[in-house]
């Protein structure tokens, strides 16, 4: 009885209103749900020269208007798929360059007050094994992710509870950011953590500022106001849309920089949740000038005992998710894009090109389970199964075998070059060439202390190749990037420009 009614004076107290009404237009919220509705009728197909049109603004590193997302995804021409395809790489290389960035999820707790339809954490789950990661425990897998597999990155996740707390979120980063395990020449840190986490007020989001978190995510699952109603419970935290809807409005208020959005992708029309993405960003650059540093776009995967996954009637096809891709990465031109290990591996390799910029690795989703050895899959206690578990090592050696360089850069966030800064840099190109030296610098110094030879001999090739690029194209600096790299290669870390 005490624990209910902790849960229940907990919940109560969390939703400020004045927080979300603040932002409203007469009322109104930035989802006019049958505007989108129109927008999404059919029509014919655009003629190619709007659609080159289109392509030659996001090439100009603008967002799209929604009628020109809209447009694009009425496109059945293959052969103008195929320029929509190539044009979204080539947006991805013109801001950020060939460099793909990694990072690992951390789940610190499966215990939720929600109990949303579509998720293995979900209140009235009980196959669920439920807890909530120690300090120690926290240090431990720490240890694993930075020490043993290498990561710089990591995107803390936790469930909205009030054993999860502000509090207790801002334990679980000190801990994290005070692991320090000494490999190969030098040693293993996590530089910068992310959080993906239920939506707070602005007076919790200050503390997660102050601590210095990386990208702060909160997705919205569905943009689509029905749906979202049909599948989180009337009466739960997460059943007001609204206070969701505001999260990243609210994050920005607080001093974090950047923000990540995202969707669920099989809740409803994969078009629908596109516009919402598109909404979403350009509410925030009306109101900050500033739009997500990144957008996530899940699809919906198994989850122990959870049979709404399997009766949803919007599962989204890897066709029309490979169209979702590529018109995002169009539509929002200068923000990172996530392509997770919810993915099959032949899957993302395949979506790689059309212009995402990170990718999880190693990842293991189960509540304490990279310290265990056997990698194997524990349904009762993940979120939802995965697709791609390979080993960043495995992950690292495709890349280069793609031409890609792995960066394991966090300068930009202790530059300052986040928010306003870096939002400026990415749509010039510039940011794209702080991240080139870092990215060599950081590759090197992974190589050094983790890559197996396999990787090693596929990751010198193409770190060879970025130095002589830096070279050729960035003269001017190219004799101060010798000096760091010459340092890195005689056991020096963390340096960056």
């Amino acid at each position: 009885m005490e624990k209910t009614s902790r849960l229940k004076s907990w919940v109560s107290g969390r939703i400020n209103q004045a927080q979300v009404d603040r932002y409203l237009e007469d009322g109104r919220d930035f989802i006019p749900d049958a505007e989108l509705e129109s927008k999404l009728a059919p029509a014919p197909p655009p003629a190619p020269a709007r659609v080159r049109e289109i392509i030659a603004r996001a090439l100009a590193i603008q967002t799209l208007e929604p009628d020109e997302t809209a447009d694009l995804m009425r496109v059945r021409d293959p052969e103008l798929w195929a320029e929509l395809e190539a044009a979204a790489g080539q947006v991805k290389r013109k801001v950020y360059d060939n460099r793909i960035v990694t990072f690992a999820p951390l789940y610190l707790g499966n215990r939720c007050v929600n109990n949303c339809l579509y998720c293995g954490f979900r209140s009235g789950n009980a196959a669920e094994r439920r807890r909530v990661l120690s300090l120690d425990e926290i240090r431990g897998e720490t240890e694993v992710l930075a020490g043993r597999i290498g990561h710089k990155r990591l995107i803390v996740v936790y469930g909205e509870h009030p054993d999860t707390d502000v509090d207790y979120m801002a334990e679980s980063i000190r801990t994290i950011y005070g692991v320090k395990v000494p490999v190969g020449r030098g040693f293993g840190q996590i530089r910068r953590v992310n959080v993906n986490a239920a939506p707070m007020p602005v007076e919790e989001l200050k503390v997660l500022a102050e601590i210095g978190v990386g990208t702060y995510q909160v997705f919205q699952e569905t943009y689509h106001r029905q749906t979202y109603a049909s599948v989180h419970p009337a009466g739960s935290l997460k059943s007001d849309y609204r206070w969701r809807l505001y999260s990243m409005h609210r994050s920005l208020e607080a001093g974090i920089d950047d923000v990540g959005l995202g969707a669920l992708f099989g809740l409803y029309d994969w078009r629908f949740e596109v516009l919402g993405l598109l909404y979403h960003a350009r509410a925030l650059e009306k109101r900050f000038g500033i739009g997500p540093h990144t957008i996530s776009f899940p699809r919906l995967e198994p989850a122990e005992n959870t049979p709404f996954i399997q009766e949803t009637g919007y599962r989204v096809t890897d066709e029309d998710f490979r169209k979702a891709v590529t018109v995002i990465r169009l539509s929002v031109p200068y923000a990172g894009m996530i392509l997770t290990a919810r993915e099959p591996a032949p899957l993302r390799r395949a979506l790689l090109p059309l212009g995402c910029t990170q990718l999880d690795a190693s990842s293991r989703i189960g509540i304490g389970a990279y310290r265990s050895r056997s990698g194997e899959q524990v349904s009762d206690r993940q979120q939802f199964l995965l697709g791609d578990t390979r080993t960043l090592d495995e992950v690292v050696r495709e890349l280069a075998l793609m031409g890609h360089i792995t960066s394991f850069c966090t300068a930009g966030y202790r530059c300052g070059r986040t928010g306003q800064c870096i939002m400026e840099l990415l749509r010039s190109g510039q940011e794209g060439r702080f991240c080139k030296l870092n990215a060599a610098l950081t590759f090197q110094e992974w190589l050094d202390d983790f890559a197996t030879p396999p990787t090693r001999a596929a990751g010198e090739p193409i770190l060879a190749r970025e130095i002589e690029d830096i070279r050729q194209r960035m003269p001017a600096v190219f004799p101060a990037f010798m000096k760091q790299y010459e340092r890195i290669r005689q056991g020096e870390r963390d340096l960056y420009f």
